[in-house]
């Protein structure tokens, strides 16, 4: 600061004894030695709160775990509540800040946090006001899975809600829709990948039931599992036989928790493809022996009756010459061989 006036005496005189116009570079020095300090300190942003709340030194005993901030800002005059789902692998700090803006007194809301619909009754959260903005921030410590699940900070005037919720859950699994069909005799492979998160391991499972029975790993015969990366798994089933057919299940496991996918096998015999077009044969060789019967049953009928109609005119040319006893003998096996 003592350099200071010898540098506007020499801008001064420089000025008087020259007519040049001073560098851009002096100009714009001179102009930030001008601005008043309060102007400078209005141009830095002020957080809306100078202090974290810290629940027993948590953030302290748990200060090499990764910090972790998420917020909500919340709409006057919406009902229409506002959810961010989270996703955590292990052990963390969380801030949450919602952000709510009105133009009525937001003095006269009542600030409430919940986890799960139940009141957090500590005093850990903040609220502070300014402007027109109300912000309210909750700290806490997930350190196993008992603190997952969701955070909610509530603001309520004369029955009124606001309502941000916070959803914390391990990374879940895609599921395949689809059944894998595989044919008795042939190997197959089944896979799981977790997209962005490394499990710590991975293991495998088949339904009994309702029963989650562990992959015996040491057949090394009929089970492999393999993986080329930390995200992903693979089971390998080998001589397939129609019992192991079903539901199997991929876990990943995580420090805070696990999370699951099935993936459903089918099974099939060589013959299974060809039983529709069997059963359609079956059905055509029945219709067209029951075409035949009936043709040949009505083939039969009428000439029957065409041998019926000759017989009866015999036997009335043969009435006039002879007697009725004679007439009638070869009348009754006519008869019997057309009802055979």
């Amino acid at each position: 600061m003592s350099a200071l006036p010898g540098l506007r005496l020499r801008l001064r005189l420089r000025l008087r004894g020259a007519p040049a116009r001073p560098p851009p570079a002096l100009l714009l020095l001179c102009v930030l030695i001008s601005v008043p300090a309060t102007e400078a300190d209005e141009l830095t942003p002020v957080s809306p709160f100078t202090s974290l709340p810290d629940r027993e030194g948590t953030t302290a005993k748990y200060s090499n775990f990764s910090l972790e901030s998420h917020n909500i800002s919340l709409i006057e005059h919406s009902s229409l509540p506002v959810e961010k789902n989270i996703t955590l692998e292990k052990p963390s700090n969380i801030i949450l800040t919602c952000q709510f803006t009105s133009s009525g007194n937001l003095n006269s809301l009542e600030v409430m946090w919940k986890k799960d619909d139940e009141l957090i009754k500590e005093n850990n959260y903040l609220v502070n006001i300014t402007g027109y903005i109300l912000y309210t921030q909750y700290t806490f410590t997930t350190i196993n899975s008992t603190q997952l699940g969701s955070y909610s900070c509530s603001l309520q005037e004369k029955g009124k809600e606001q309502r941000g919720t916070f959803n914390f859950k391990v990374p879940q699994l895609p599921v395949k829709e689809k059944a894998l069909i595989t044919y008795v005799g042939d190997s197959t492979v089944l896979k799981c990948v977790c997209h962005g998160c490394s499990p710590l391991n991975w293991t495998w499972y088949r339904s009994n039931g309702s029963v989650e029975v562990p992959i015996d790993v040491q057949r090394i015969d009929k089970y492999m599992i393999s993986g080329a990366h930390a995200n992903e798994t693979k089971l390998r089933l080998m001589q397939l036989a129609e019992e192991d057919q079903g539901t199997y299940w991929c876990h990943a496991n995580f420090q805070l928790g696990e999370s699951q996918a099935p993936v459903q096998v089918v099974v099939l015999t060589y013959l299974t493809p060809l039983k529709p077009f069997l059963a359609i044969a079956a059905e055509v060789l029945l219709l067209v022996t029951v075409i035949l019967s009936c043709e040949a049953y009505t083939q039969k009928k009428q000439k029957c009756s065409d041998h019926g109609k000759e017989f009866e005119q015999s036997e009335q040319l043969k009435t006039d010459d002879s007697n009725g006893i004679e007439s009638n003998a070869p009348r009754l096996r006519k008869n019997v061989i057309c009802d055979q």
